[in-house]
């Protein structure tokens, strides 16, 4: 593709909004004096014309500030009576709007195909015209991809440009590889983009394999994708979807290790938590051959590592054992974790499928030591697979890269609070691009988000975010996005985001597109729930009241309820 310029004069004419006044606050900036107020908007694309021996460069920049500098007199706009236009007319003001504004623009440079957005460090000239971008030159240099081509994400179009005229579409490799973020707000629709997401990622020209940590339940309408005529190809290719609801969540007792069981009993004492260290590192050595064994054989060695000497030098049980064979019998009733049944990461991943962890019945503890459990599997997974050091016989046996998405990722990467999840998220996060494992937190409190985890996401989803606390951590976490467009947080409408980092070549505000599936996340109607179940129940009553006597006297018994 060759560099996108506009340099046809009579092209321009037509697009121009105003006049360069000066340089800005900073190197970077250049202000513009101008009268329209219809295209002038924060977050908008103009271009001003550099011309240099060997090209002409249109050099993009975005809005980021507008001020008046000058109006019509107050008393005018005091009298409701008095239209401002006619007395500017009278005046002899060549526009109909007297408003004069100094708009501020910060540089985003010209576009290069090979090398991306390359910014001259030349400000322009006093006098220069300034334009506004039209959507064909936005349509080639907003996107590092276009839609429908392959590593390309069509998550919705430019927000501040009419009827979709540019879509954005993100570019999957860099979204994945380097990791990536939705923050907003309760109702601000991040499950439902997150949706549009994983749509966009097994449409034929993706077929990506993406696990969904679901603790709500809401991703299950993904299971739409099965059949659905946009999803399939002329070569046969139909993505799976596999739900697992909480009773099919199962994770190898043996796959666990210290720290995850610890986490999963009751609290304990310095002592038993010494007995238990000693015990997993019994179990661990008896069974390295097989790399298996369950709560029975740790059980064993809890009695084995708790052994005292009495006065006159004989071996006898510790306190200590009988209350921790107590405890973990305890675990051996959980229905999650279990002595033989487990979650490989061949079951859960494959290109062209997407596997949904419903987690909405597990307790929290238990959702923290199952996700790290399948992270920090699917991470060796993909680092032997990568090293050749496991055959593709095993369960582990990964050939392809993956990528995993956690909603309320806050209740796994805690800011300030312990979590079985944490390490293995930060250890996934710096080291997961170089062996193909991507992961996309989704949480409506960045805040509560741990700032380490948040940092390390390249690419970045800001919808509307109102807490203060919240807005504040974004400052210092998310600074691809840019200050002037973390302003504009509190002001955005439901499926409106905004996009920023490795995905896209500069910062953008979209509105996301309309779902092919059902979204699984929408807010009740308690109103219209109360309504209907009020008219349900009063129309049971009306009618049992005119039941014959027997007939309410049959249905009262039945229903255990005395009459007499």
């Amino acid at each position: 593709m060759a560099p996108a310029q506009l340099s046809d004069p009579a092209a321009l004419s037509s697009n121009v909004v105003g006049t360069v006044k000066g340089p800005g606050d900073n190197g970077n900036q250049y202000l513009f004096i101008t009268a329209d107020t219809r295209n002038v908007k924060i977050g908008e694309f103009v271009y001003y014309q550099l011309l240099e021996p060997e090209a002409t460069h249109s050099i993009l920049g975005k809005i980021t500030a507008c001020r008046l500098v000058d109006h019509l007199p107050d008393r005018i706009f005091a009298d409701t009576e008095i239209e401002p236009q006619a007395i500017a007319a009278l005046i002899g003001f060549k526009h109909a709007s007297p408003e004069i504004y100094e708009v501020a623009v910060d540089v985003i440079g010209y576009f290069h195909p090979a090398l991306g957005f390359l910014n001259p460090r030349k400000p322009p000239q006093p006098g220069t015209k300034v334009y506004m971008a039209s959507d064909t030159l936005l349509r080639q240099v907003v996107n590092k991809k276009q839609p429908l081509e392959v590593g390309a994400a069509h998550i919705g179009s430019l927000l501040l440009r009419e009827g979709g005229a540019v879509p954005v579409a993100l570019d999957v490799k860099d979204l994945v590889s380097t990791h990536m973020a939705i923050l907003a707000g309760t109702g601000s629709g991040k499950s439902y983009t997150a949706g549009v997401l994983v749509e966009e990622l097994l449409l034929p020209h993706n077929r990506a394999a993406v696990l969904i940590f679901d603790p709500h339940g809401e991703y299950g309408t993904l299971a739409e994708l099965r059949g659905h005529q946009a999803f399939q190809a002329e070569d046969g290719y139909s993505p799976k979807v596999k739900v697992l609801t909480p009773e099919q969540v199962q994770i190898r007792i043996s796959s666990l290790d210290y720290h995850d069981i610890l986490t999963l009993l009751p609290e304990m004492s310095d002592r038993q938590q010494s007995i238990l260290n000693k015990a997993f590192t019994i179990v661990k050595k008896q069974n390295r051959s097989s790399a298996r064994w369950d709560i029975n054989d740790l059980i064993h060695a809890v009695f084995e590592a708790d052994r005292t000497q009495d006065d006159e030098g004989n071996e006898k049980t510790g306190t200590s054992a009988p209350a921790l064979e107590w405890k973990l019998d305890r675990l051996a009733r959980s229905p999650y974790f279990h002595a033989f049944n487990h979650l490989a990461p061949k079951d859960l991943f494959e290109p062209g499928q997407v596997t949904v962890l419903q987690m909405n019945e597990i307790s929290q503890e238990e959702q923290q030591v199952i996700c790290a459990a399948v992270l920090r599997q699917t991470n060796h997974a993909r680092m032997n697979t990568q090293k050749e050091n496991i055959a593709p016989d095993d369960e582990n046996y990964l050939p392809y890269p993956v990528f995993i998405l956690l909603e309320e990722a806050h209740r796994f990467a805690p800011a300030h609070e312990p979590s079985r999840c944490k390490a293995v998220i930060r250890t996934i996060l710096s080291e997961g691009r170089k062996f193909g494992l991507g992961v996309g937190l989704i949480t409506q409190r960045p805040g509560k988000l741990d700032a380490d985890v948040l940092s390390q996401c390249m690419s970045q989803f800001i919808m509307r975010i109102v807490n203060p606390v919240d807005q504040e951590s974004l400052k210092y976490g998310v600074e691809a996005a840019g200050r002037d467009l973390l302003k504009e947080l509190p002001s955005l409408t439901k499926g409106q985001v905004i996009i920023a980092g490795m995905c896209v070549n500069t910062p953008v505000l979209c509105q996301v597109r309309q779902r092919l599936t059902a979204h699984g996340g929408d807010t009740l109607n308690a109103p219209a729930l109360w309504q209907n179940y009020f008219q349900t129940h009063h129309r049971r009553e009306r009618e049992a009241q005119k039941a014959p006597i027997g007939a309410r006297r049959r249905s009262a018994t039945f229903r255990g309820v005395s009459i007499e």
